[in-house]
């Protein structure tokens, strides 16, 4: 249920799902607070969100090539700037102006590419 009409990116959305869907486990999944839970996720992930309102990005040189990738820091599903260090070799693939790189965790981390030097 999404009690409100406010338009979200789609990331957004799905973070304030995935908190409302964890405050409803973490009460004992008593049904009849689907507004409260949501009203509380989302006012968690705003503020969560408007804390890290930074751009965020990676900057990778794929085959002499120096991209810069963005990345929605509430979809990147828990990545740790840091998680790579200058020269570590990362597994990646590009399709179209999306960078997708793979994680130490296996899970991939999807940017859009901002910058192409090269």
């Amino acid at each position: 249920m999404e009690p409100t009409s406010r338009h979200y990116s789609p990331q957004l959305l799905e973070a304030i799902r995935r908190r409302a869907t964890e405050l409803y486990r973490l009460s004992g999944g008593v049904a009849g607070h689907d507004i409260e839970n949501w009203c509380q996720a989302e006012a968690e992930i705003l503020r969560e969100s408007g804390a890290h309102s930074l751009r965020r990005a990676v900057v990778i040189n794929l085959g002499g090539v120096v991209y810069t990738g963005e990345y929605d820091s509430v979809s990147a599903e828990d990545y740790t700037p840091g998680e790579w260090k200058a020269g570590d070799p990362v597994p990646v693939r590009l399709v179209g102006d999306q960078l997708y790189l793979r994680r130490p965790n296996g899970r991939e981390l999807q940017t859009t590419v901002v910058k192409r030097i090269g």
